[in-house]
């Protein structure tokens, strides 16, 4: 059986593998077809693809983007993008620069209380990926300010934290725009995590491609409500690791949370044929 992972990350945003790293891990573990989902990013490419080709493993180019629905925080994957669509470079590059006006707010608050982080060593850790809050957990944690990366969330940058900062984001249905006009298809990343049913069925109403099946922080009963959901509506269903490695200690995840070729299959008739209802 082929197996397809269709979310993971790499240095160009808060992974700490490069996308040869990752491309040769993914073929270590057996899987066949992948797409690399940096958050805001899509520089990985076309050097992942070229790896691809080098290791055996079809290498789809994807994007995670944040977007806002009734003031709430949700992630949607995009596939089989253009990555070298301008309108889309355009929105990424605004984008980093708004995570960078973000960690300098957090840095701040930090600083504020105590906490003598300096942009600069958020920044390093960085290096060319899309900055965002682990850089700066694992900037403190390295420097000796907290004990342990999650800590850093819980005690100052999560949520309600003293020193959290809201990031920029699109509506939903400008999110999902910017993905089709690259080309792309949409889907609503990890739902389990945060939705309830009527925000779940306000995204579908938006236009969204699929839904995210498959994934680490779903349980059994998720993965079925939200297949009956897929099937219900005429949805795709797409599933991943959502790999970052290193202080997320997620190793494990690769190779164990996938799709088969059928379902990529089917994303490749919906978008190849002109069946997405935004084509």
């Amino acid at each position: 059986m082929i197996k397809a992972d269709m979310h993971m990350h790499t240095t160009y945003s808060d992974g700490i593998f490069s996308p040869y790293e990752v491309v040769k891990k993914c073929k270590q573990r057996g899987l066949s077809v992948i797409s690399i989902t940096d958050h805001d990013s899509v520089d990985a490419f076309p050097d992942a693809i070229e790896y691809g080709k080098e290791f055996g493993v079809e290498v789809i180019p994807g994007v995670e983007l944040s977007a806002l629905v009734d003031d709430r925080d949700v992630h949607i994957l995009g596939y089989f993008l253009d990555y070298t669509n301008k309108r889309l470079l355009e929105y990424l590059e605004f984008f980093r620069r708004e995570r960078v006006k973000r960690a300098e707010r957090i840095v701040a608050k930090l600083n504020n209380i105590n906490v003598p982080l300096t942009i600069e060593s958020v920044l390093e850790r960085a290096g060319h990926g899309a900055v965002g809050r682990p850089h700066i957990a694992s900037a403190m944690v390295e420097e000796g300010y907290i004990e342990t990366y999650h800590q850093a969330f819980e005690k100052f940058i999560g949520n309600g934290g003293p020193a959290f900062e809201k990031k920029f984001q699109l509506t939903l249905k400008d999110a999902i725009q910017l993905i089709s006009s690259s080309g792309g298809l949409s889907f609503l990343a990890h739902p389990g995590r945060f939705t309830t049913e009527e925000l779940l069925h306000q995204t579908i109403r938006s236009g969204l491609d699929g839904i995210e099946v498959i994934h680490p922080s779903h349980q059994p009963s998720h993965t079925s409500y939200y297949r009956g959901v897929v099937n219900e509506y005429f949805l795709l269903e797409s599933g991943g690791s959502d790999f970052h490695g290193g202080k997320k200690n997620d190793d494990e995840v690769l190779g164990n949370f996938y799709i088969d070729e059928s379902r990529v299959n089917m994303m490749k008739h919906r978008l190849f044929s002109g069946n997405s209802p935004k084509k």
